[in-house]
């Protein structure tokens, strides 16, 4: 058995809240022939397509005007992200992290023979990998750990 007051919260707690009301009107869609779109392209010189379109619509044919916003920015890596990115990229072109896990497999269920030439590839490899670890480090300014 349920109490008035359980059914009463239940009630108004599963009745739809309202719905938002949207902050900037959607905005409106048109489509263009690829020639119309030319056209446009051509016609708004330096301005955006939407700038053009107001230009027209709500301020006559009077010229637009010469200079263009620029609508992105365009990111610049710094000198230590582009080189990060050349040493992650030459990593992954590399299939170091592939190769070191086959071995790895290989040397866990016995199947890798050992040999002093492999000892010393296998030494060089990690020595590699460390000094990647380290450079990244060092250029990302992370504490190591």
């Amino acid at each position: 058995m349920s109490s008035p007051v359980l059914a009463k919260d239940f009630s108004k707690a599963a009745v739809k809240p309202p719905k938002r009301k949207r902050k900037a009107p959607p905005p409106f869609s048109i489509r263009f022939t690829d020639e119309e779109r030319a056209r446009l392209d051509r016609d708004a010189g330096a301005l955006s397509l939407a700038a053009y379109m107001r230009l027209k619509l709500f301020a006559g044919d009077e010229p637009p005007p010469t200079k263009r916003k620029p609508t992105r920015k365009k990111h610049i890596p710094s000198a230590e992200l582009a080189v990060i990115g050349q040493m992650l990229g030459g990593l992954g072109q590399s299939r170091l992290a592939s190769n070191m896990n086959q071995i790895a497999k290989a040397a866990n269920i016995g199947t890798l023979p050992v040999s002093p030439e492999l000892e010393a590839e296998l030494s060089e490899a990690c020595a590699a990998i460390q000094d990647m670890r380290r450079n990244l480090i060092q250029a990302l300014g992370v504490k190591a750990r």
